[in-house]
């Protein structure tokens, strides 16, 4: 089985040669990913947020001369990094430049039905946070994009600067979870009649200035909810999720383990509804003495409860804080 890469590298002109282009992300939990996935060396293994492959390199060096992996990422830094990163292992490893919503897809044209395993890693990687001209930060000074694949048309600036006030208002309401949604998105419409909201830190400073002072000294970044929500919201990140993660289920082979790496409660909500609805599909009511709707599982959650990173490594990586692990498996 050879490489193979549905994917444009020729682009030497990008960081991707120089040292600048290091995809520098932390695999989150990354043992125990390894673990839940219980790897079979002739397994067939699916990521579909490849990333920089941190967990995809553990992977591919479990398994054997017959087993496989395909990675999948719509970014195309993490296509060229984890394209580096995976050489050693070059005769099992497929990468596909593609958003894991097309999973099905990709799997059946390469002749694939079944797998063994899936991961998901989701939300914003730290290459991705630390790259400041993409836009994910309040850290930098750059032009408002956060777009996780730049195939796309629709920006950051697009939603800060043409969404009603109404829209942005649910947006940073749902997506953020931020009380003082109204007020920022009142202000954020305010300076935009004046001029267009051009960068991060012209976004960052509006937000700001919408929180009470007394809010802001009880710590984080008075930004974060609000880029966080706009992000979700270019990327349609939890759309994505709820209208897929079912169909990934039913990719599994009888024993497939699926493991969904979560950053914040809403995605977290989505992944432990599924995970529990495809454990106990049945509708009937609950006085009912026997099942007669007729939905059968599909299989069980390894853990009633989501696995949490360690305290050894929510002190070498901060970013892991807030990671939540669910593990389903099939029958």
């Amino acid at each position: 089985m050879s490489l193979t890469f549905h994917c444009d590298l020729g682009k030497t002109d990008r960081k991707a040669e120089g040292e600048n282009m290091e995809f520098n992300h932390k695999s989150v939990l990354l043992d125990e990913v390894i673990a839940g996935l219980a790897i079979k060396p002739d397994g067939i293994y699916v990521d579909g947020t490849l990333g920089g492959a941190g967990h995809g390199s553990v992977v591919c060096s479990k398994l054997g001369k017959n087993g496989r992996f395909i990675g999948l990422d719509q970014d195309e830094d993490a296509i060229a990094a984890s394209t580096k990163r995976l050489e050693p292992y070059q005769d099992k490893v497929t990468i596909v430049r593609s958003n894991y919503s097309d999973m099905v897809n990709v799997l059946h044209d390469l002749g694939v039905e079944k797998a063994d395993g899936i991961t998901l890693d989701l939300g914003v990687s730290s290459f991705q946070l630390d790259t400041g001209e993409r836009g994910f930060s309040y850290r930098f000074d750059a032009p408002l994009d956060m777009r996780m694949d730049n195939r796309q048309e629709l920006t950051a600036y697009q939603v800060v600067n043409e969404y009603t006030e109404s829209e942005l208002y649910h947006i940073i309401k749902n997506y953020g979870e931020d009380k003082f949604a109204k007020n920022i998105a009142k202000n954020i419409v305010i300076a935009r009649q004046q001029e267009p909201v051009k960068t991060t830190k012209e976004l960052a400073d509006i937000i700001s200035y919408s929180i009470p002072m007394k809010v802001k000294k009880q710590g984080g970044h008075p930004a974060k909810r609000t880029f966080q929500a706009i992000r979700i919201e270019v990327n349609h990140e939890l759309e994505v999720l709820e209208r897929n993660i079912n169909d990934m289920i039913d990719l599994l082979n009888p024993g497939g383990r699926f493991c969904i790496i979560t950053f914040h409660s809403l995605e977290d909500r989505i992944v432990k509804k599924a995970f529990r609805t495809a454990q106990n599909p049945c509708t009937c009511p609950p006085d009912f003495p026997v099942c007669v709707c007729g939905k059968k599982p599909k299989g069980k959650m390894v853990y009633r409860k989501p696995v949490l990173p360690s305290d050894e490594e929510l002190e070498e990586n901060p970013r892991s804080k807030s990671a939540k692990l669910r593990i389903f498996e099939h029958i």
